[in-house]
């Protein structure tokens, strides 16, 4: 077997403590990249959001971002692969965010947008399942997000729902979910993500490896969360952060070590160089 892509989820999985890259992680990528293997960054967050850490790895090309709206290849300076939600989607979803008073983040020409109320919240008394300082970092509040994402209906990339009550989150989810025009998943516990049809993770490294021509088999993809499980199935070798969510590890083909303690590097080490640390 030989694994010629890697497709690396950011939050929960490459990065550690505060959004870092553990060193174990950096040396493995590198030495991957190096080896000629196609190391993908795979995340949910807009590409303007890519951390240093990461945007400085030697030898990085592709980013998908935005959940699989975009296939970013840095080297060329331009996206190779996109994909938007459909303006009858964004529609929907507005009227639903105004009847049932939803806070909503909407992804756009690779930047996000917050509903200003939901980054005061954040800003005064934080968020359990993000760090405040990466919100206010990469966040654009907007008093009107709703008549944006109408004004830009044509080209928005991704949409974050965010719930403090899970009971509403879940009947949203049952709201959404049948939706047949979108893909619909979730990032965080308290969150629902919409994005295009042809907009996952997987899909975006599917259409990546068509312009490669690399195969399935020679796939091998890490993840923690519902966003991951797609591309975990796809690849020849799907593996699970030991933090991951359950259902994810029940679609993994290995566990391996915390995103904390290096498990992507240790990932690397073992599945392409025979090496266990």
């Amino acid at each position: 077997m030989s694994i010629k892509i890697i497709g690396l989820d950011l939050d929960g999985t490459t990065l550690g403590i505060n959004g870092k890259l553990p060193p174990i992680n950096k040396i493995a990528i590198e030495r991957a990249i190096d080896a000629g293997i196609n190391v993908v960054v795979t995340t949910g967050r807009v590409i303007s959001a890519v951390p240093e850490d990461i945007m400085n790895i030697s030898g990085l090309r592709y980013i998908i971002s935005s959940n699989g709206a975009h296939v970013r290849d840095l080297k060329q300076g331009h996206d190779v692969y996109s994909s938007f939600i459909d303006p009858d989607v964004i529609g929907r979803v507005v009227d639903l965010a105004r009847e049932r008073n939803l806070y909503l983040e909407a992804f756009h020409d690779g930047r996000a947008y917050i509903d200003s109320a939901l980054y005061h919240d954040i800003d005064v008394n934080g968020s359990i399942h993000r760090r405040r300082e990466y919100v206010l970092r990469t966040r654009n509040p907007l008093d009107d997000i709703f008549g944006f994402m109408l004004d830009n209906c044509t080209e928005i990339e991704n949409i974050n729902i965010f719930f403090e009550d899970m009971n509403k989150l879940e009947d949203i989810r049952k709201i959404v979910s049948k939706y047949d025009d979108a893909n619909v998943t979730s990032s965080v516990p308290n969150n629902i993500e919409i994005g295009g049809l042809g907009s996952s993770k997987s899909k975006a490294l599917s259409e990546l490896m068509k312009i490669l021509s690399i195969d399935r088999s020679e796939l091998m993809c890490c993840g923690d969360a519902a966003n991951d499980i797609p591309m975990l199935q796809l690849a020849e070798i799907g593996v699970a952060m030991e933090n991951a969510w359950d259902i994810v590890k029940e679609n993994a083909d290995y566990i391996t070590d915390t995103n904390v303690n290096g498990g992507v590097g240790k990932a690397i080490l073992k599945f392409c160089f025979g090496e266990e640390v």
